[in-house]
């Protein structure tokens, strides 16, 4: 399952690695947006991707009964969501008004700002 999964995420930062070199900026973001997933993917696999019962120390106990899952990552990731969401909400806002002083998407026509 974990070498699926390493093909998966190295397929993800081929595809949003070609979607960022195209000349659209529309394309740009949504390989920026494929970036951020290919790498809240990257650190799940990296962490081990095991099923546990949350890591809660019962009363008296010094350590966890059991297999345990580890909270870390799912913090990490859950703080990529929302960094992640905030930049494409930006993008977004970017976008929409450089098409509407521009009039394009194409990045080799949007290098002449005089307009």
């Amino acid at each position: 399952m974990e070498t699926l999964m390493a093909y998966v995420v190295g397929l993800l930062f081929a595809c949003a690695i070609y979607m960022m070199l195209r000349r659209s900026i529309v394309k740009l973001v949504i390989g920026l947006m494929l970036l951020s997933n290919s790498a809240n993917l990257l650190i799940f696999v990296v962490a081990g991707m095991t099923r546990g019962a949350p890591p809660l120390i019962p009363e008296g106990a010094m350590a966890p009964a059991g297999a345990v899952a580890d909270p870390l990552p799912q913090a990490l990731i859950l703080t990529a969501i929302v960094i992640a969401f905030g930049v494409l909400a930006f993008s977004v806002v970017l976008i929409r008004r450089a098409y509407e002083i521009v009039q394009t998407d194409d990045l080799d026509q949007m290098k002449d700002t005089d307009t």
